[in-house]
């Protein structure tokens, strides 16, 4: 029985902002770029009591929050901070296994302090946050991965949540399968159409009926509907990509896939920014209404600087699919890999 605890900073960059500046602190931070093609990296508690979120395009947050103070992302600042909480991570354990900038696993099934338990190593290490680096962190503490990303996101902000063994299939049984991982809105949607509202529901369906909907993602909603997670907390493992992907509705011709792409590229900025190495290839993924997928990439002298260069890539390589005119499309998808240390590399000037 594995013992893992998920830390997760709180609104960690709008954070780091607000310590550094005094005047900041109890405002609502909206961490952005400005620019009508700019999204929100990152928004204070006080910006997101008016809606405003990660990944929202800039000019709909300054709508929602219109006394909200943008301020220009600062990644080497969020870097150098991310790494003393690494710092401070290792001081418990060496199977760390950083996901951002913001949030890592630790495995602590043996901690290096020798601390009597998991629940005193996550208290341990939200306290020293506070105290050396002036920041709240939240903790998810289960016996693996994805339930303890769950628990650390259960009494955001500044808490500590614990799922112990006895507790887990009353924990996810009332659960809305949407709090699943991978569970999007359109599987939710076919879910749903099952009868499948809640964890408690999934459980009921037979793993071939899984299987037989929704491929080998079947099998894995099987698993965790009742808590089963094996995968083992990986150290040093580099991002290798960044994608992101959703369904149409209906079926639609090359040249209305535009909007999804434009969000999707949005949202894949958004993810990029959390990562300490830069991406430099740019990826376009498409399935026809005949389930053949379709992929296009491209490797631009310069990476991406911008969320409006990579979606002009994007859209500049869907422009590369030769497709029939009554061809119709069911997915499409936006992905960022080919991620490098250019530590000698020009930086964007965005940055």
């Amino acid at each position: 029985m594995r013992k893992i605890v998920h830390i997760d900073m709180d609104a960690f960059y709008a954070s780091v902002e607000q310590r550094d500046d005094p005047q900041l602190r109890g405002r609502p931070v909206i961490v952005a770029w400005t620019g009508n093609r700019s999204v929100v990296c990152a928004a204070s508690y006080e910006a997101r009591k008016f809606g405003v979120r990660s990944a929202m395009p800039a000019v709909r947050a300054e709508r929602l929050c219109p006394d909200g103070i943008f301020i220009p992302p600062d990644f080497t600042r969020y870097r150098a901070v991310s790494q003393q909480t690494r710092e401070i991570f290792r001081r418990h354990t060496d199977l760390m296994e950083p996901l951002s900038l913001d949030e890592a696993y630790l495995d602590v099934t043996e901690n290096k302090t020798g601390l009597p338990t998991a629940t005193r190593v996550a208290s341990t290490i939200r306290e020293q946050i506070r105290l050396e680096l002036n920041l709240t962190a939240s903790a998810g503490v289960a016996p693996n991965k994805f339930l303890a990303k769950i628990a650390s996101d259960w009494r955001k902000p500044n808490g500590l949540f614990v799922i112990q063994p006895e507790e887990i299939d009353a924990f996810l049984a009332p659960l809305p399968v949407g709090r699943l991982p991978g569970v999007g809105k359109v599987t939710e949607d076919r879910l749903e159409k099952l009868g499948v509202k809640k964890v408690s529901d999934l459980r009921g369906l037979d793993l071939a009926i899984l299987e037989s909907r929704f491929g080998r993602y079947g099998l894995r909603m099987y698993e965790l509907a009742r808590g089963i997670d094996n995968h083992p907390v990986v150290p040093n493992r580099p991002t290798q990509s960044i994608s992101a992907e959703d369904t149409f509705e209906h079926d639609v011709p090359l040249a209305e896939t535009e909007p999804m792409i434009r969000r999707l590229s949005e949202k894949v900025w958004s993810a990029s920014r959390k990562e300490s190495r830069i991406a430099h290839t740019v990826v376009l993924k498409l399935k026809t209404s005949e389930f053949k997928i379709l992929t296009r990439s491209h490797t631009p002298d310069v990476p991406p600087s911008c969320c409006e260069e990579l979606t002009d890539i994007a859209l500049a390589l869907r422009d590369r699919v030769d497709a029939a005119p009554e061809q119709r499309f069911r997915l499409v998808g936006v992905g960022l890999s080919n991620f490098r240390d250019d530590e000698d590399a020009p930086q964007p000037s965005l940055f």
